[in-house]
């Protein structure tokens, strides 16, 4: 039997290891990952847009801690029934969290934050980072 090659340039193998099966289904959960974030620099501040459709703003807790910020986002199950089926299920439930680092002079005061129509939005200033002194050489007495 003869199978037709997609890709030019590639082998038929390429194209088998490229099928979730291969890599144990990283590069299928990528697409589905919750937190999809576009990061903007612009007037001298970054701007953090993170996409949370379903979320609640209760359900979502913002922190800074030794340079990181961090965004985690709980959701639970909207109904408790034990019989239940599913046929399909893509949404995502239980907890998932980003972290980013956006310098250790950064405090929680300096961060503004919004979260309208499951985008959360939040915006801080960019600090330079520290300038670490060039090499210098050390002379042997």
């Amino acid at each position: 039997m003869m199978i037709p090659r997609r890709n030019f340039g590639m082998s038929l193998f390429d194209d088998m290891f490229k099928d979730p099966f291969f890599d144990e289904g990283r590069s299928a959960k990528k697409e589905h990952l919750p937190m999809k974030t576009d990061i903007i620099e612009k007037d001298g501040k970054y701007e953090l847009k993170m996409d949370l459709p379903g979320y609640d703003k209760k359900d979502i807790n913002i922190e800074v801690e030794e340079g990181y910020l961090t965004i985690s986002a709980t959701r639970v199950e909207e109904n408790n029934e034990e019989n239940k089926k599913f046929v399909h299920r893509e949404r995502y439930i239980g907890k998932c969290s980003r972290s980013f680092f956006v310098g250790e002079d950064i405090n929680e005061q300096e961060i503004k934050a919004s979260f309208n129509n499951g985008t959360l939005c939040l915006e801080f200033p960019k600090i330079e980072a520290k300038q670490i002194e060039k090499k210098k050489t050390i002379e042997i007495e």
